[in-house]
C-alpha cells in the first residue's frame, strides 16, 4: 500500500508527509506496540489461508485488500509467537472501514455495483438520489475485511483507518 500524504496544514507549512498507518493483521497491537512487539518473522503472513498478508516495510505484515478478503478465520493469531496480534487486547480485528475514491465508476455516470455485490456484510448501498447512485458504505456493518477492494474494475474502494476516514 502505498503511503498517503498528509495534506493538513501544519505538515504543508513544516514541509512534512505524514505516511498513513499501514493496515496491519487483524487484532494488530496498536501501531507502535506492534512495532515493538514483531519480530518480522511472517510467520502470519504464511499461516493466512486467504493470502492477503505480505511482508511490508521493515518485513512487518501488512493486510493487502487487493489480493482478496480477510475472513478473520484467526490464523494469524494462532501462528503469532511475539503476540504481536492478540484477540484479547482487542475487540474488534480491526477499526477500518472501506471508502470509495473519487474513480468510482458511478460517480461518473457509469452503472457498477461489484463493491456491493462483493460484500459479505451487505455494508454498501446505494441509496436512489440521482440517476446513477453512488455508493455509500455503513460504518456500523463494515468490518474492513476487504472484500469490495479487489473486486473494483477501477481501483476506487480502499480500505482506511477509521480514524483517518
Amino acid at each position: 500500500m502505498s503511503a498517503v500524504p498528509d495534506r493538513s496544514r501544519r505538515a504543508l507549512l513544516l514541509g512534512r508527509q505524514a505516511a498513513r498507518t499501514p493496515l496491519r493483521p487483524p487484532w494488530a497491537l496498536a501501531e507502535s506496540e506492534f512495532v515493538d512487539a514483531c519480530t518480522g518473522c511472517g510467520a502470519c503472513v504464511e499461516r493466512c489461508p486467504e493470502q492477503v498478508l505480505v511482508r511490508g516495510a521493515g518485513g512487518y505484515a501488512v493486510f493487502d485488500p487487493r489480493l482478496g478478503e480477510c475472513t478473520f478465520c484467526g490464523d494469524c493469531v494462532d501462528a503469532c509467537a511475539p503476540n504481536a496480534l492478540d484477540r484479547d487486547v482487542a475487540a474488534m480485528p480491526w477499526h477500518t472501514l472501506a471508502v470509495a475514491g473519487d474513480a468510482c465508476l458511478p460517480r461518473h455516470g457509469v452503472v457498477c455495483s461489484s463493491c456491493r455485490d462483493a460484500c459479505p456484510e451487505r455494508a454498501i448501498a446505494f441509496p436512489l438520489s440521482t440517476s446513477v447512485p453512488t455508493p455509500v458504505v455503513d460504518a456500523a456493518r463494515c468490518n474492513g475485511c476487504g472484500a469490495c477492494v479487489g473486486v473494483c474494475p477501477v481501483e476506487a474502494m480502499a480500505i482506511t483507518h477509521l480514524e483517518q476516514a
